[in-house]
């Protein structure tokens, strides 16, 4: 067997950590002597052991002489562990097979460094471009200082995402609902506008999968949103933060205050409403790295007019209303040259639905 079979496995345990790592990456780690694999590990929360820490104890400490396959550089930092550099000294591994280098630089490449001048020899790049991709996320934020914004909105075959009155619950099947959810869990923040949630109220919470609940951002330019809202009704489900352009002197900032929900003020766009690209830097102040925008119309159309929007996920549903809500208004293109490029990664089959994921490019 070689390097990529045993890489190929460590991939898979790192993907069981989607939804519980975030801000950390997704990590697997497989440890082999003698050919045959003796230990496997991955990061199973945040906070928690790393995969190779996971890997070491689950081998019971026996690990000497082996070979560790790890899909991203081990770390040489203190953080909410110890750096697991030094538990792969200690326990005297041959050999460390590295996916990727890790672009934080609080690490990149020091890991590989230190292995090295300790006498371990070092095989890098194994199945990288794999690596990167179970990490996209991960690497965008560290390597761009932004959040990785996904837009995801479910739409009839003639492209509307609600009827001429407004009605949206639902467009999309049971199935579909489920990989919404499941998409919730992979991101740390969800975004729309107040719209969204005066018209629909919805949780914007994970209940039909796995993992942790994101943090709610409601775009809220004049905070007209109710004070019944589900939002402000849970806060105690997942944390709620505001963005206005109103301060803390406004009335309704105290009220919304008060309920739980975290207000803050942002700039203004040239258009008089909250600045998104300025509300994505403040957020990605507080390490929120990915953010899902489910909507509306008007807060997806600002994303992509911005190009602010890394991912697109577009359900489709075979259902035809006429005159409705448009997916995406007025992007200002007038030529077709000028059109958004969007590169297909994925086309999936859900119930009726079929789903489009692609990278705009």
């Amino acid at each position: 067997m070689n390097d990529e079979h045993f890489m190929k496995l460590a991939l898979s345990l790192a993907r069981k950590g989607r939804g519980f790592v975030s801000p950390n990456p997704m990590v697997g780690a497989v440890i082999v002597k003698n050919g045959r694999i003796i230990s496997c590990g991955y990061h199973r929360r945040f906070g928690g052991d790393h995969a190779e820490i996971d890997a070491i104890k689950n081998a019971g400490g026996k690990v000497a002489g082996s070979t560790l396959y790890v899909t991203l550089e081990p770390c040489c930092h203190e953080g909410k562990t110890p750096p697991c550099i030094d538990s792969i000294v200690e326990n005297k591994f041959a050999r460390v097979v590295i996916g990727t280098i890790d672009s934080n630089p609080l690490v990149s490449c020091q890991g590989i460094n230190y292995l090295q001048n300790r006498g371990i020899e070092i095989k890098t790049g194994v199945l990288e471009n794999e690596c990167r991709r179970l990490n996209e996320i991960f690497f965008h934020y560290m390597e761009t200082g932004r959040p990785f914004v996904t837009v995801k909105y479910a739409q009839t075959l003639d492209g509307r995402i609600a009827t001429a009155t407004g009605d949206s619950q639902w467009i999309s099947s049971d199935a579909s609902l489920k990989y919404a959810h499941r998409l919730r869990a992979e991101h740390d923040a969800i975004l729309v506008g107040r719209r969204t949630v005066s018209r629909d109220d919805p949780k914007l919470s994970v209940r039909l999968a796995r993992g942790r609940n994101p943090l709610r951002v409601i775009v809220d330019s004049g905070l007209t949103i109710p004070l019944r809202a589900k939002v402000l009704r849970d806060i105690s489900l997942s944390r709620t933060l505001i963005a206005t352009l109103k301060t803390a002197a406004d009335p309704q900032f105290k009220r919304l205050a008060a309920s739980g929900a975290e207000v803050i003020t942002v700039g203004a766009d040239k258009n008089g409403k909250v600045d998104l690209k300025k509300l994505l830097k403040m957020l990605a102040a507080r390490k929120i790295s990915s953010i899902l925008i489910e909507g509306g119309a008007e807060v997806i159309t600002s994303v992509l007019k911005n190009n602010l929007a890394d991912r697109l996920v577009t359900i489709i549903a075979p259902k035809i209303i006429g005159r409705g809500i448009e997916a995406v208004g007025d992007l200002n293109i007038r030529k077709l040259a000028s059109a958004k490029k969007i590169s297909i990664e994925k086309i999936l089959r859900r119930g009726d639905d079929i789903i489009l994921d692609g990278r705009l490019t």
